[in-house]
């Protein structure tokens, strides 16, 4: 058996999205920050993101995090999201498995009822506090980066659909939101690639004519996915189909989308401070979401959201590349 490289991973979902946590074979990546290490990953070794995330490897939605020795002395470990549509500055699913993966494998010590784990992500330092039971990740909460709300009721020219009305929201990615009986689609599985078409279209023109850009740090200034609201969703319980550049799902509710949503309803004067809020995912999973207090990010009135949610350890892998294989970054179809 020959390889070039062995990559060790442990697999996971959180609530139906996978995390592929890669604890091994990468090496330290060059930066200050884990922006900075984000920035440099990007430009000099999007190769093996591709390798671990595309076909045959990994799937369309395939989803997962670098571990990474911290950039920062009050965080434990350092954390690179990728995914097979690229690098995000934060993922909120992938945090609630790396902190499930830290706890179950004893990659951290683990305390009862609470083990907390700060994590250095790109966007910022965020805490996980994983209950733990007779050794067992029962749950974990993520304290997230601040999040804020954009702005409320931008209309954009989307080719096919007219003028789309929309807010838009960041939590460690922004998201746009949008009603779907705006966009005359009923909120049925049957109709899940006539949901994407229109989220992919929405963000499409987003970044065309009304680009964003985040206060603290510019280089954040792309909207990648589109929050498809169900009818009949409310700021205590909403659900939705989340849209993700370049074309697929989250099987997850999303925890940095639950972030953006719970900015937005705040926003809106709908969603007050520690008042709990489901949101539900395309395939029914949940997280429950709650205001830990208000803030301010840059200019902009802002919240700290904590997101609450599950995650299981799937598998443990070695991942490999034969120097013969003919798909060294894997593919996409």
């Amino acid at each position: 058996m020959r390889s070039q490289v062995v990559y060790h991973a442990v697999d996971s979902h959180t609530e139906g999205m996978p995390t592929r946590v890669i604890t091994g074979g990468v090496g330290v990546l060059p930066g200050a920050t884990m922006f900075e290490r984000r920035q440099r990953f990007v430009a000099e070794r999007d190769g093996l993101r591709e390798l671990l995330m595309r076909e045959p490897r990994g799937h369309s939605a395939m989803s997962g995090a670098i571990l990474q020795p911290p950039t920062r002395d009050d965080a434990d470990y350092g954390v690179l999201y990728i995914e097979v549509s690229g690098c995000l500055p934060m993922c909120g699913h992938g945090t609630i498995g790396v902190a499930t993966v830290l706890v179950e494998t004893g990659m951290v010590p683990v305390v009862e009822p609470e083990t907390v784990i700060r994590l250095d992500a790109p966007a910022g330092l965020v805490t996980a506090r994983v209950a733990v039971k007779d050794g067992h990740a029962e749950s974990v909460t993520l304290e997230n980066v601040s999040s804020y709300c954009h702005a409320l009721d931008e209309v954009v020219d989307v080719p096919g659909y007219g003028q789309v009305r929309y807010d838009i929201a960041y939590g460690g990615n922004f998201y746009a939101i949008v009603h779907l009986e705006d966009l005359g689609i009923d909120f049925q599985r049957r109709n899940g690639q006539r949901m994407l078409d229109a989220g992919l279209a929405i963000m499409d023109a987003i970044n065309a004519q009304n680009p964003v850009r985040h206060p603290e740090n510019p280089d954040i200034n792309v909207c990648h996915h589109v929050y498809l609201e169900a009818p009949g969703s409310t700021a205590q319980h909403s659900r939705h189909a989340m849209a993700i550049h370049p074309g697929w799902f989250d099987r997850s509710p999303c925890g940095t989308g639950t972030s953006a949503r719970m900015a937005q309803l705040h926003a809106r004067g709908l969603l007050g401070v520690d008042e709990p809020f489901v949101n539900e995912s395309f395939i029914g999973s949940r997280f429950i979401g709650r205001i830990a207090g208000e803030t301010t990010v840059g200019d902009r009135p802002g919240i700290r959201p904590t997101v609450t949610g599950r995650a299981w350890v799937t598998g443990t892998a070695q991942y490999m590349l034969d120097p013969s294989d003919p798909f060294p970054r894997g593919f996409t179809i």
